[in-house]
């Protein structure tokens, strides 16, 4: 509900422009009015631990934030900030008078150009949300870094900021959270925080700690006529929580396909990122921690609006339900984690072997070791092109050496790893469950099988500029088929369909995994 001095805004009077119909929408924290072809954002004066608008100058100065900060990812709908003035005792939009309050003026985007809509309504499609997460990677990679930001990425600033969302969750518990719940992230957390500190540490140092989105959700991507990808409504209100690790903005949009319902479109958003940070190693060991952050900060977000006095009782109970979602959510992905293990994915180039590991090593929690960036590091052209094709089996040998040096600082480091690659040797496929032994951790194989016409199409498809690293051609593909040790009655493994969905592979793995 606005309060009286902002009532009048609901009049189309209050406008310069044709302003009906006029709509009002209420969060805990702003309120949202669309007038014609614009909407008006303005800041409600509260305070939380974690947000302060309580006065007219701070609200000002967050309303200049949330224009600057997204017009690095939706610049034609941020138009600036508007002053809202009395006018003989009446608000409206500019002109001359006392300020009583300000106002970010966006143009109005279309209902259906949503990506919640869309996921909503079934028109979200796994091709849509592979070029979400291409978006998403390119602001990343191009949003600020250095050491002034990495600081809100390092262990101890992750340590309290997770800290200070379970004590801002404590006056919910036996409401919308449990008990058990509130115990599963607490038990959760510390034991992630202590055993990955460094890790934390070296992934802030490495740059991967950026001034990001922070409130990443398919209710703040917009699609626009053309296609292209807009990102709104970033986090103005705190530099701390705003910037952070990628894997942090990644983590909210997958759980947040999740809880809606879209485990498959979540798989592809997750997979098609990790495997753009081909280079990112641990980016999808970290996606579960942030994953049950995320859902615990959003189940916070929807109890303190199932208490606000100035909505609706309808309203009210809708956030309860909510709330009680994503905290049940948060808890299974404290409670999900496998344990450490070594996860071989083989097959011939083409048929979706990285596709599949990248979204099974997201959806585990796993690093993720592939041969292709580890080549692409190690051979170089003459110019720096990294995708010279030609390497023998010297330098073969000694990429695979490679990958399972990395795999077994992994496995010593505790971690569940997914390891991609060809593995169409048999000395290869021995190698790794030798290191899994080592390391006293289980092995378990997936071998991906497509149809060759789907091969290639897939190889022809490539091309030098393309997202794939691989250099591989339907040579490449005759030469590995000739060169295939095929596998042994004592390699048991699962089969996966590579012209099926990472998600549908991901269960028929995980269903096999849990039986052994």
């Amino acid at each position: 509900m606005l309060p009286v001095s902002l009532q009048p805004l609901l009049n189309p009077a209050a406008y310069d422009h044709p302003a009906e119909p006029i709509q009002l929408i209420q969060t805990h924290i702003s309120w949202v009015i669309l007038a014609g072809d614009y909407a008006y954002k303005i800041k409600r004066p509260v305070r939380f631990g974690f947000l302060d608008y309580s006065t007219l100058a701070k609200r000002r100065f967050m309303c200049e934030r949330e224009v600057e900060l997204n017009r690095r990812t939706c610049p034609h709908a941020y138009l600036g900030v508007v002053p809202i003035i009395s006018d003989n005792g009446s608000a409206r939009v500019g002109g001359v008078g006392p300020v009583i309050e300000y106002a970010v003026k966006m143009r109005r985007l279309l209902p259906d150009g949503w990506l919640s809509t869309r996921v909503e309504s079934g028109e979200a499609s796994a091709e849509l949300l592979r070029r979400v997460a291409g978006a998403v990677y390119n602001f990343h990679s191009a949003a600020a870094a250095g050491d002034a930001i990495a600081r809100y990425g390092s262990a101890t600033e992750v340590g309290a900021i997770w800290r200070e969302n379970l004590d801002e969750l404590r006056p919910f518990e036996g409401d919308t959270l449990t008990s058990g719940q509130l115990h599963d992230l607490t038990a959760f957390g510390d034991k992630f925080l202590m055993s990955n500190a460094q890790l934390i540490d070296e992934r802030a140092s490495s740059g991967h700690v950026r001034d990001i989105h922070g409130d990443l959700r398919s209710d703040s991507i917009y699609i626009e006529p053309d296609g292209g990808i807009c990102m709104c409504d970033c986090i103005e209100f705190s530099d701390r929580l705003r910037c952070g690790d990628v894997a942090g903005d990644a983590a909210f949009l997958a759980m947040d396909l999740d809880v809606r319902g879209r485990r498959d479109l979540s798989d592809e958003f997750a997979g098609a990122y990790t495997r753009l940070a081909a280079d990112d190693e641990t980016l999808p060991y970290m996606l579960p921690f942030y994953r049950c952050y995320r859902a615990a900060v959003r189940g916070k977000v929807e109890s303190i609006t199932a208490r606000d006095p100035d909505i609706g009782e309808e309203q009210r109970f809708a956030a309860r339900q909510r709330a009680a979602r994503y905290f049940e959510l948060s808890a299974q992905y404290a409670t999900d984690r496998p344990s450490r293990a070594l996860v071989v994915v083989g097959g011939l180039s083409g048929s979706g072997k990285s596709y599949l590991a990248a979204a099974l090593a997201a959806r585990l929690g796993a690093a993720l070791v592939r041969t292709d960036a580890l080549r692409r590091g190690a051979i170089d052209g003459p110019t720096g092109d990294p995708r010279r094709p030609t390497y023998g089996a010297p330098e073969r040998a000694r990429i695979y050496e490679t990958l399972r040096d990395h795999a077994r600082l992994h496995l010593e480091a505790g971690r569940l790893v997914v390891l991609d690659a060809t593995h169409i040797d048999r000395r290869e496929r021995d190698a790794a469950r030798e290191l899994a032994a080592e390391c006293a951790a289980d092995v378990f194989l997936v071998w991906v099988n497509a149809d060759e016409s789907v091969i290639r199409s897939r190889l022809a498809a490539r091309t030098p500029a393309g997202d794939d690293m691989s250099d591989a051609r339907w040579d490449t593909y005759l030469a590995q088929q000739r060169s295939l040790e095929p596998l042994g009655d004592d390699e048991p493994c699962v089969v996966a369909d590579g012209g099926d969905t990472a998600t549908n592979n991901i269960g028929a793995i995980i269903d096999r995994w849990s039986r052994s």
